[in-house]
């Protein structure tokens, strides 16, 4: 039997007839005859003796009222004890990220959890820009987002996302005709780059400068869209992760290329002080954000593990 047969059973003796046992179970009189008929053949027993004023239970119907009145109970207190559990466990959590761009990972998950989490309070601290880790160790974030894990025994660690990052370039610089890029294939572009310092850009810090390679010019474009109008016109390249090209894939004049032979991957992890692991509405936030990746960017997400599976690296 199911929770809605129970009720349908308890509806009808408490109301007497089929009629006011309707309207409190907002079904039609047709919709619950019908049901109570089905329970009474899978059961094999009469439940109700039908009167035209007032509906009776049968021996067997007066054990399964008590049943239903039992189990109801039951479960509409545990019901009321996770809905108090899930109201008195909010909090407020400051999260930063080392890239402008990776707050294009949050709108959606915000939305969720403004649904879901209603007395969790987020907000995204954008001057922890560049130097998320710093302001988590002095307490002005509370959840950082790197690509790459600390090595501090205070903090620890997940990995919520695997990304590739790929060259956006106009269809007539001469790169366009590559199969991908290599580092030297940088030396003579204008490489266009969110914010400085270089050492924050991950197509410098991880392939560029391991390899001996600056671009003859960079210039820090805060916008991407303005970026990617001077793209459009032919007066540079930037790297942008994979996840981001639905953004941007309209633009017909645009060519987007992988970097290295193998492409150039990376993992994003969200990071947090060990003191908090045990704090529920942070472990609700990570939990969801798992969540929120992998329904918007399922390619993306980290396959090593099932969603909702909290493995912190400490």
């Amino acid at each position: 039997m199911e929770l809605k047969h129970f009720r349908l059973i308890k509806a009808i003796a408490d109301e007497g007839n089929i009629a006011n046992s309707a309207e409190r179970l907002f079904l039609t009189q047709s919709a619950l005859s019908h049901q109570l008929r089905s329970v009474e053949e899978n059961l094999g027993v009469k439940i109700f003796i039908r009167n035209r004023k007032e509906w009776e239970l049968t021996e067997e119907g007066q054990e399964l009222y008590h049943l239903a009145t039992s189990v109801l109970n039951s479960v509409d207190k545990k019901l009321m004890q996770i809905k108090h559990f899930s109201q008195s466990t909010g909090g407020n959590i400051k999260a930063g990220s080392e890239c402008y761009s990776f707050y294009l990972l949050f709108p959606s998950f915000l939305q969720r959890m403004s649904a879901l989490y209603p007395q969790i309070s987020i907000d995204l601290n954008f001057d922890a820009t560049h130097q998320p880790l710093s302001k988590l160790l002095s307490y002005e974030v509370d959840i950082a987002m790197v690509t790459r894990q600390p090595g501090l025994e205070s903090l620890s660690s997940v990995e919520v996302l695997q990304d590739e990052l790929f060259a956006v370039m106009h269809k007539e610089n001469p790169l366009s005709q590559r199969e991908y890029l290599e580092a030297r294939d940088f030396t003579d572009q204008h490489l266009l780059i969110h914010s400085f310092p270089l050492e924050t850009v991950s197509v410098y810090e991880t392939y560029l400068k391991p390899n001996d390679v600056l671009p003859k010019k960079i210039s820090a474009i805060p916008l991407t869209e303005v970026s990617l109008e001077m793209i459009n016109a032919n007066m540079g390249i930037t790297c942008i992760p994979k996840w981001t090209l639905k953004h941007v894939i309209y633009q017909k004049e645009l060519v987007f290329k992988p970097i290295s032979r193998n492409g150039l991957k990376r993992s994003l992890f969200l990071v947090m002080r060990n003191e908090d692991l045990s704090k529920k509405h942070f472990t609700d936030f990570i939990c969801n954000f798992e969540e929120s990746i992998a329904q918007e960017f399922p390619e993306n997400r980290v396959t090593d593990k099932p969603v909702r599976e909290m493995s912190f690296n400490q």
